[in-house]
This record gives C-alpha cells, structure tokens and sequence, in this order.
C-alpha cells in the first residue's frame, strides 16, 4: 500500500499544484486582497473539492462512465463560469482602492469545483485508479483525505504566492498587469479544457 499511496500523492499533488483556475483565482485574491480576506475563497475550494470528490466516489463515478455527455456539460459551464470570472477580474483592478470588492466569493469557488473539468477530471482519475473493490471504504477514505489535503495546501500556496507578489506592486500599472496576467491564465486553462 505504501507505494500505492506514495503514488496517489505524487498524482494529486501534481494535479493541484500546478496552475489551474483555481491557482489563478486564489493568486489573484492574495495578491489584492491579502491572506485574510482571502479566507473565504480558500474554504470554497477547499471544502467544494473534497465534496466533490466524496460525491464522485461514492454516488457519481459509474454515471460519469456510463455517461461521458456529463462531462462535456460540466466542460461548458465552467467555460462560462472562468470567461465571466475572468472579466471581473481583469476590471476589478479600475475600482477606487477604498472601495475595491474581491470578486471571488466563498460560494463562488464551492460551486465552481463542480463545473471545474480540470478538478472533475482529476478527481475521476484518481478515484478510478487509486479505489480498491477489495478495500473500498480505506482506500475510498485514503483518496479522499489525500484529495482534500492537497486542495488546501496548493490553493493557500497560490494565495500566499499571490500575497509575496504583492511586495512587488510599487504602483497601480503593476497590479493592473498582473490583474489582466491573471485573466490571461484563465483564459489559457479555458483552452486548454478542448486541447
């Protein structure tokens, strides 16, 4: 199992560090909002995640087998969702400082996970190759926990990386730059969801 598991970390890590849209977002909030009120985003990926997972596990995986349509669907809708967040975003940065509203909403990023293709995907693939029928529920449980724990720990890594920037941002066409850079990277995970 030791191997096993070694491997399921390295998988779910890869899948969760590596830039997505949920990376762009929590980068974006950090860097204009700070740790703090980027709390909530944190939670909603977070918590969206790890149910996500445990409904794909336990309730979801044979239909999405029997019925890859679904995925299309949930390709589609977070399409929308990231060129939607991705505008606010990038005109976020033309609001007055003292009134400057972070977009991104604890529910925002909760529902986002299940129309996320790249966390629906990632959790699919996981569940189908690290889910035992001989051990269901411990190696059910095992993924899940390996799954939540890395939606933590690279959603608030990307958020802190966001805030580090932030040291950087010595005037306002800086942080516009990185405002539409981000954006960008939305746009980019958007294009690569029909690669």
């Amino acid at each position: 199992m030791h191997p096993e598991l070694f491997l399921l970390i390295g998988i779910s890590c890869s899948l969760g560090y590596t830039p997505g849209p949920n990376n762009a977002v929590a980068s974006f909030s950090g860097f204009n909002f700070g740790i703090k009120k980027t709390i909530p985003s944190i939670l909603g990926v977070w918590l969206g995640y790890t149910t996500l997972v445990i409904l794909i596990n336990f309730v979801l995986i044979s239909t999405f087998i029997k019925y890859p349509l679904i995925q299309e669907v949930i390709r589609l809708l977070g399409t929308f969702f990231l060129l939607y967040l991705a505008y606010k975003i990038s005109f976020s940065s033309l609001s007055k400082e003292n009134k400057k509203i972070n977009p991104v909403k604890f529910i925002d990023t909760f529902i986002f996970q299940f129309l996320n293709p790249k966390g629906v995907m990632a959790a699919i693939t996981l569940i189908s190759k690290f889910v035992i029928e001989d051990d269901y529920l411990n190696s059910s449980i095992t993924v899940i926990v390996v799954c939540s724990l890395t939606a933590l720990t690279s959603i608030t890594t990307w958020a802190f990386f966001g805030k580090f920037l932030r040291n950087f941002a010595t005037n306002n066409n800086f942080i516009k730059r990185f405002n539409y850079a981000m954006s960008l990277l939305l746009i980019v995970c958007i294009i690569g969801f029909y690669i």
